[in-house]
């Protein structure tokens, strides 16, 4: 059992950053200090994507992703992601006036793509497993930076309320692996099982497919995200229609990541 305990490190990481955060606040309330800001929103914003990533990593059997590719792919995935897309978008959105949740859902997941694809052409980690790691790892700091970038827009718009600050940083961070963590990971599995399968970097209708279901998943959680309701019947309704899109999103990760451990066989629990 202390083994067991040792090995959930998810675990511990969520425990003792959720302690970290509430000190953190509490300090920042009880002296207003505004530099404890940038900690709340740092910590509030990473620590589940960092989280969920660390419960994966220790659960997938056999994997060959070391350390320092999964810090690569979260720091340069996640930083280079966020510039081109938040790039492309502005260009779009610049040009034809009207930006539609479709349009964001395409740029997004393809440049969450650009460092996952790096690797997947280097064809160094090769496994199924290396796939759901490498996408996992680019979307956590991908959504990470994203939240950190809502978290700030609306502690300045609701003109320093941390409660509405507080807000942002649960509700993102709870459907973090439910989003973009779900979506990159998915699509980075099925191109790394599609490689397995023909033994060459390849693009077949199972990629495109993971990859279209991602982009539509996407647009339809902005889409549902975007809604403004003025009663509760209407609420409600919104609320199932994102439950139901973070469902469908993490059963779908989940059926690959369960499959990968199949194919590599369970790690000792």
């Amino acid at each position: 059992m202390g083994v067991g305990l040792l090995r959930r490190r998810w675990l511990q990481l969520l425990a003792s950053g959720l302690v970290l955060l509430f000190l953190l606040e509490r300090t920042l309330v009880a002296t207003g200090n505004p530099n404890f800001v940038p900690s709340v929103i740092l910590l509030g914003a990473f620590l589940v994507p960092l989280t969920f990533l660390t419960y994966l990593y220790e659960r997938l059997p056999n994997w060959d992703v070391p350390p320092p590719v999964v810090a690569v792919c979260f720091l340069w995935g996640g930083v280079l992601g966020t510039v081109v897309a938040g790039t492309v978008e502005y260009d779009v959105a610049r040009a034809l006036g009207i930006l539609p949740k479709l349009a964001i859902g395409l740029i997004e997941e393809s440049a969450k793509l650009l460092v996952p694809l790096v690797f997947y052409f280097i064809g160094r980690h090769r496994s199924e497993v290396a796939g759901i790691i490498i996408g996992v790892s680019t979307a956590a700091g991908f959504a990470g930076l994203e939240t950190m970038g809502y978290g700030f827009v609306s502690l300045l718009q609701s003109k320093d309320n941390l409660g509405v600050l507080d807000e942002v940083l649960l509700v993102r961070g709870i459907s973090s692996p439910a989003g973009h963590l779900a979506w990159t990971g998915l699509v980075c599995a099925v191109l790394w099982r599609e490689r397995v399968k023909a033994g060459r970097p390849i693009l077949n209708r199972a990629v495109v497919g993971a990859f279209v279901a991602a982009v539509v998943l996407h647009a339809l959680w902005d889409t549902v995200a975007s809604i403004k309701t003025t009663n509760f019947v209407e609420f409600l309704g919104v609320e199932l229609v994102s439950l139901l899109v973070a469902l469908v999103s993490l059963v779908l990760l989940i059926r690959r990541v369960r499959e990968a451990r199949r194919a590599g066989g369970d790690r000792v629990a």
